[in-house]
């Protein structure tokens, strides 16, 4: 499912225009950006965890030239899946 499918679907189920249930959509996407970047954390109770994880910097290869790179450390979005969402996927 697509971002465009999913504003669809919220829009039929909330009763509410495509307009708003994209707008809708948009401001949850923010707020779980905003959320991870202040406090590395936001969690949805039964749905799943959104976490910031700090990867460290290491070394890599370059496929194409076989020559070693550096990656440098970045921080990095993870989720965990809830249960009611385990339940409701199994």
């Amino acid at each position: 499912m697509g971002k465009q499918e999913l504003v669809e679907y919220v829009a039929a189920k909330a009763g509410l225009t495509k307009a708003d249930a994209a707008r809708a959509l948009d401001a949850t996407l923010e707020g779980i950006t905003s959320g991870l970047k202040k406090e590395g954390k936001v969690a949805l109770v039964g749905f799943g965890t959104f976490s910031s994880k700090k990867r460290a910097a290491r070394e890599g290869i370059n496929p194409l030239t076989k020559a070693a790179i550096k990656i440098p450390a970045k921080n990095v979005a993870s989720f965990k899946a809830g249960s009611k969402l385990k339940d409701a996927i199994n």
